[in-house]
């Protein structure tokens, strides 16, 4: 019997569970694969391709990651802790300025999040398109079957 070429397979089970935890909870494939003890990512493609189960458990996990991505905006976008700030403007007198640095920072978090989730799941999260005109319908139009008599 010949010996195998190249590395062993890293692949078990308990892999593959703790790569669809870290799916659902956001996490890109590329970076989960960029541990120490975890396969390339094209090597986690590969076993996708090649075992129907592996497939299908990596693609609920990643469905319920976008759940949590989407979630985890709301949570940026509630979180006002850092909204303003206490400046002194002269010795012992405090105001309350809004710190714009830091809710823009959120809103580019928001907005990065929400453009990954509308590319990776556009039925889901992406914009709904107007397939109409100025928001009129498209008029219809009605063919007629052939009767399928000859002309004379």
């Amino acid at each position: 019997m010949a010996k195998k070429v190249g590395r062993p397979s890293k692949y078990t089970p308990e892999l593959i569970k703790e790569i669809c935890e870290r799916l659902s909870k956001g996490e890109p494939l590329a970076a989960i694969c960029r541990g120490e003890h975890m396969p390339h990512d094209s090597t986690v493609r590969d076993w996708m391709d090649a075992m129907p189960d592996v497939f299908h458990a990596i693609a609920r996990a990643r469905e319920s990651g976008e759940d949590w991505i989407a979630a985890h905006c709301l949570n940026i976008a509630d979180d006002n802790t850092q909204d303003e700030e206490q400046v002194e403007i002269t010795e012992g007198v405090m105001v309350t300025r809004v710190n714009h640095d830091v809710i823009q920072r959120a809103k580019l978090r928001i907005d990065t999040r929400l453009k990954l989730l509308a590319k990776w799941n556009p039925k889901k999260y992406g914009d709904k398109l107007d397939v109409t005109s100025d928001g009129k319908a498209l008029p219809t139009v009605n063919i007629v079957a052939p009767t399928g008599k000859s002309k004379p």
